[in-house]
């Protein structure tokens, strides 16, 4: 099989190296900075290209990993193209890509850093094809990648992806405030990894639910009083506060 890896980012970094490692054939890297493109085609012994019109037409199959707002003009340079064409976007439905012959989607359920190895085989990767054909591919070339395959469509993918933000996107951010907090108050976020690192491993046997704790869950008022006095001097965490603490107590009602 011939791939070609439209993208250079986060996403597409993780799913050349793992086709790659995987014996697949990456003949091309696009990406709009050809310096992106060639510092990814350099790992994978790839060729770099900043051109869309110089696409290798050939290809079995296209990958196209970029922002979601730039999937549908990148992908109206591929048309005509036999090959399987498809995108990784979450929140993107297939028929995006619907002037197209063959095309679908691979959607890996997984936060990327380009600089953070991840072992793909414990990604879950959510495949949908336009026709029967293109989704045995797709099933195939998922199936080499990851043992966790879906076959989910464009708007179950989309509320997966919702959840995806809450799980994942808005816990880093409350980190991220988590640090401020610390940091404001001459203390160190080292401190509270341990605690991090218990809280996520609950989830991995228990539903979240069964699992809460903290001061909102007990409607331990007094102690909800004097956090907020202590975020007077920043309105906008204590509103947060207020919020999160909010929804706890009337998930738990």
């Amino acid at each position: 099989m011939k791939v070609v890896c439209i993208g250079s980012g986060n996403v597409a970094t993780h799913l050349a190296n793992a086709l790659t490692a995987k014996g697949v054939d990456l003949i091309q890297v696009w990406s709009r900075d050809l310096a992106n493109a060639s510092e990814l085609a350099k790992s994978i012994n790839s060729v770099a290209i900043s051109n869309l019109d110089e696409i290798d037409r050939s290809a079995d199959l296209y990958i196209i990993a970029v922002k979601d707002d730039a999937i549908s003009a990148v992908s109206s340079s591929l048309k005509g193209i036999n090959g399987l064409v498809v995108h990784t976007s979450g929140a993107t439905s297939i028929d995006t890509l619907s002037a197209l012959k063959n095309y679908g989607v691979l959607y890996p359920l997984q936060t990327f850093s380009k600089a953070k190895p991840i072992d793909f085989a414990n990604v879950p990767l959510c495949i949908e094809a336009s026709n029967v054909h293109s989704l045995e591919v797709l099933r195939s070339v998922a199936g080499e990648l990851s043992s966790p395959v879906y076959e989910v469509d464009s708007e179950k993918r989309k509320i997966l992806h919702l959840a995806a933000v809450f799980a994942c996107n808005f816990v880093n951010h409350l980190y991220t405030l988590s640090d401020k907090i610390v940091e404001h108050f001459e203390l160190d976020f080292e401190m509270l990894k341990p605690l991090i690192m218990e809280t996520a491993l609950k989830v991995q046997t228990e539903l979240p639910i069964n699992v809460q704790t903290g001061p909102a869950v007990r409607n331990d008022e007094q102690t909800m009083i004097k956090h907020q006095g202590l975020l007077n001097g920043m309105p906008e965490l204590k509103e947060i506060y207020q919020t999160l603490s909010k929804s706890i107590k009337k998930t738990h009602l």
